[in-house]
């Protein structure tokens, strides 16, 4: 059964990170939600790099298809950062193989519908109701496998929540279609260069991604708002469990969280669900209030 530490919580800033002279020929292997492509390969990335003289290897992809990776044995990593605590707990447990036996929730990014400045539809998402517009003839719409990725997942609940708040029960269907969809399902990683090269129209999007790359966004209504609860933990049996530790010591310290609003993530007061392990729970014990 999974132990929950109720109220258990990391400060931001307090972590003091000591990293070995010798660590230049290490590397640190990170699989990370595809939402986090920019932040990680361009800020938060090449700053561990910078402060330990660790090599940061990262791999995205989304939350869901990383689990399953993991699980299938077909990638080995030492860190995982996951969109959603959901995607850690089918981690967990031996049933699952034990991947996971406790995490770290430390910051969030709201889904936000981002859309393309030169599409024919832009000027409608200032003036009309966001479902208005994405029920336009033509429009062109993109989002995540539901099944892998947890923003497709949040998306079509989206959908299905607006359906019953403006009491329209076909919305689905005239605006996603079937959740799995092929015209408008794409891979995470492959979303934001559709819609800037001009192939979408308007996506689902995190609040990180369109801040970081200056995509044009409206809010959702906040009675409809859903959000990615960004996770990171660390493996069994990582292949470099020294330099994952050092790696979440830097993502939870004062650095990591620079790098993180300054990317347009909003940090959160980190908490712990599961158990950590021993060296993990050490590592961080003096960030515990």
């Amino acid at each position: 059964m999974k132990k929950w530490i109720a109220g258990c919580a990391l400060g931001l800033g307090v972590l003091s990170v000591s990293f070995a002279a010798n660590a230049a020929d290490q590397t640190v292997n990170v699989m990370y939600a595809g939402s986090l492509v920019h932040l990680m390969e361009n800020g938060v990335g090449p700053a561990f790099e910078k402060a330990s003289g660790i090599k940061f290897a990262g791999y995205a992809g989304g939350s869901n298809k990383l689990a399953n990776e993991i699980r299938g044995k077909l990638r080995r990593a030492d860190v995982f950062i996951s969109a959603t605590p959901k995607v850690n707990d089918s981690l967990m447990g031996e049933a699952n193989g034990n991947w996971v036996q406790g995490y770290v929730v430390f910051a969030q990014s709201p889904l936000q519908l981002g859309y393309s400045a030169n599409s024919k539809y832009a000027p409608m998402l200032k003036s009309m109701r966001w479902d208005r517009v994405l029920q336009q003839p033509g429009i062109r719409i993109g989002r995540t496998d539901p099944k892998l990725d947890p923003k497709g997942a949040f998306s079509v609940e989206l959908i299905n929540r607006a359906a019953r708040l403006y009491n329209e029960p076909d919305l689905m269907t005239r605006t996603l279609g079937a959740p799995g969809n092929p015209e408008q399902v794409l891979p995470e990683e492959t979303l934001v260069g559709r819609l800037q090269s001009g192939q979408l129209d308007v996506g689902f999007f995190y609040s990180t991604e369109t801040a970081d790359l200056k995509i044009p966004a409206i809010d959702l209504p906040p009675e409809l708002s859903a959000k990615a609860d960004y996770t990171v933990t660390i493996l069994r049996d990582a292949p470099n469990p020294q330099a994952a530790l050092k790696f979440v010591q830097f993502l939870l310290g004062q650095q990591g969280s620079a790098q993180l609003k300054m990317h347009g993530v909003v940090v959160v007061k980190p908490t712990v669900n599961g158990v950590l392990p021993a060296d993990f729970a050490h590592a961080l014990a003096g960030a515990v209030h």
